[in-house]
């Protein structure tokens, strides 16, 4: 059925002209009174709702708390609420304080308006965080929690990030401690973009201590002492506050004793009297002493101490060249290797002491101008050279030890303290010995004879072969001139031959002229036949032969040949004395190579 038929039907119902039916109570089932009351209920609540749009901040009063909610009356049907953990930057919040909220939802299933303080408060706290940027004013905040890198902070309802590096001008080990606190910080940063905000504690330090800072360095000077605390000790020294200026104290001005490391001295925290030593001229750059507060150890000296007399004291640095002796507090000698001991064989201290060592040493020179002392540690023994003509008199046998070797002899030590140099001539009466390595080795064991004694220069002239008869004494007699022996030619050279007797250490020389045979020929290398001898010196071991001497007679001209002097006048002579010579120099070239 249409709606103009039904209107048409109730109508004739009600017996009524159309004009006069009041068809909002037909409609709505009330009333025109009614109807009155309720319209005006909704423009009253649509015109409060009309009032709570989005975004928009109002001021409420707080009218009720519980143990977990606050009670807001924002002048609307109903009351409010808003959970205290909003209200926790303000812990004095009370029955009739006005605060700032914002609707957050009209009402929940329980018909209960929600407020929010805390969006409210990050609504108004954008402009008022870029206004204390600007200005540089100090805001206090609420550690809320500790995070990575740092601590979140509520600053006016805004989630602000402490950096770890500005809570305090010095490190902090444990952050949990200001986690609760409400502290002054200062805006130092703002993102707009990814709403990021960054505020610092260290620096409303910092400026107090720039104020404090150039009232101090305003004051310094030379030899002040002052007071100050440990801040920061490294492995070369201790950085000391002084109220807001920093000072480094040297290790070496800690203490007039040697430090090895600060730390043995002083501690983190520790306050201690120091001494302006220097600074800077903008006094950035201080240099502080401690040790300076003292008298210096060698004004304690005792004045008694002279040249001569024995100390003890404690070993506090080892090097190659010697040891460190400290023999009072702050006063230290030094004992150098070559006074450790009588051994001229140069070791390293290291093998005589070692750091920490308690030893006895005696002063050998002091210098109280200066401050320097040097002590010996051998003169506290018997020096093996004051009775060396007793134990070691000239002709007596004695083993020695190998030390080590030089190109002209081997050093062989007796005794400690007592060396003697065997040359390399009087090694050995046969073998030709260029460096003495070949006949012995470092640490070897070699009997000897006492061939000279120097007190005075405190040298020893010892021998080896010595100890056994020269063979070249039975060799003189053997291969005396005019003898003949059979040889074999174990070299051939241009000059001539080197010829090999049956005693091995007896090379002799056959100039080529003299190796020609009876049939014209000249004995090849390798080849053995009878030599006799022309001539035989025993001091330089050199023997000369002649083949041909031994089937013709001509003795004297050949003898003449061998050992004529460069002075004679005939060409054949220079010649053959020419011979022996280059002969003799190739040799040593070959023996060399």
């Amino acid at each position: 059925m249409s709606e103009t038929t039904h209107k048409e039907e109730v109508l004739l119902n009600q017996n009524v002209a159309p004009e006069q039916f009041d068809w909002d109570s037909f409609e709505s089932g009330l009333d025109a009174d009614a109807r009155k009351e309720k319209s005006d209920l909704e423009e009253i609540y649509n015109g409060s709702l009309k009032n709570l749009h989005d975004n928009d901040v109002l001021v409420g009063k707080v009218v009720r708390l519980t143990d977990k909610e606050a009670i807001v009356d924002i002048n609307f049907k109903s009351e409010g609420v808003i959970s205290l953990n909003e209200f926790r930057y303000n812990q004095g919040l009370a029955v009739g304080d006005e605060v700032e909220v914002m609707v957050d939802r009209r009402e929940d299933k329980s018909g209960q308006l929600q407020l929010s303080h805390k969006k409210a408060r990050t609504l108004k706290a954008w402009d008022k965080v870029n206004e204390l940027h600007e200005t540089g004013e100090i805001v206090n905040g609420f550690v809320k929690s500790r995070t990575k890198g740092g601590m979140i902070v509520d600053v006016h309802g805004i989630e602000a990030f402490l950096p770890g590096s500005q809570i305090d001008v010095k490190p902090i080990k444990d952050y949990d401690q200001f986690v609760g606190k409400t502290m002054e910080f200062k805006v130092v940063k703002i993102n707009p973009e990814f709403k990021n905000v960054v505020v610092s504690h260290k620096a409303l330090i910092e400026a107090d201590l720039e104020g404090q800072k150039k009232e101090i360095i305003a004051q310094l000077e030379k030899g002040q002492v002052l007071e100050g605390t440990v801040k920061n000790i490294t492995s070369y020294g201790v950085f000391i506050d002084l109220g807001g200026v920093d000072g480094l104290i040297h290790i070496t001005d800690l203490s007039w004793s040697r430090v090895n490391h600060p730390s043995e001295i002083l501690e983190d925290g520790q306050t201690v009297k120091v001494v302006i030593l220097d600074f800077d001229d903008e006094k950035t750059r201080i240099q502080l002493g401690m040790k300076q507060l003292e008298a210096h150890p060698w004004d304690a000296l005792s004045a008694d101490l002279k040249v001569g007399d024995k100390v003890k004291g404690k070993v506090v640095v080892l090097a190659d060249y010697g040891a460190f002796v400290e023999v009072a507090p702050g006063v230290e000698g030094l004992v150098h290797v070559s006074e450790m001991s009588w051994s001229t064989h140069l070791r390293s201290a290291g093998d005589f002491v070692k750091v920490g060592d308690e030893i006895e040493a005696e002063v050998l020179t002091l210098d109280r101008e200066d401050r320097k002392i040097s002590l010996g540690m051998k003169q506290l023994t018997q020096d093996p050279w004051a009775n060396i003509e007793t134990k070691y008199p000239v002709g007596s046998k004695h083993v020695g030890t190998v030390r080590n070797f030089t190109n002209f002899g081997v050093f062989v030590e007796l005794e400690e303290g007592i060396d003697g140099l065997i040359y390399i001539s009087d090694l050995s009466w046969t073998k030709k010995i260029k460096h003495p390595s070949e006949f012995c080795a470092v640490g070897d064991k070699l009997d000897v004879v006492v061939l000279e004694l120097d007190t005075a220069a405190r040298r020893l002239s010892l021998g080896h072969k010595q100890l056994q008869e020269n063979p070249w004494d039975k060799f003189e007699t053997k291969y005396a001139e005019g003898t003949v022996h059979a040889g074999k030619a174990t070299e051939v050279f241009d000059k001539g031959a080197q010829v090999q007797f049956e005693d091995v250490e007896v090379e002799a020389f056959c100039p080529a002229r003299l190796l020609e045979k009876e049939d014209g020929s000249k004995i090849k290398k390798g080849e053995e036949a009878n030599f006799k001898v022309i001539e035989f010196n025993k001091e330089f071991k050199r023997v000369v032969v002649s083949h041909t001497g031994t089937f013709r007679d001509e003795e004297k001209r050949n003898v003449k040949e061998a050992t004529s002097k460069p002075a004679a006048t005939s060409g054949e002579e220079k010649t053959t004395l020419g011979d022996i010579d280059a002969l003799a120099e190739l040799k040593k070239k070959m023996e060399g190579n």
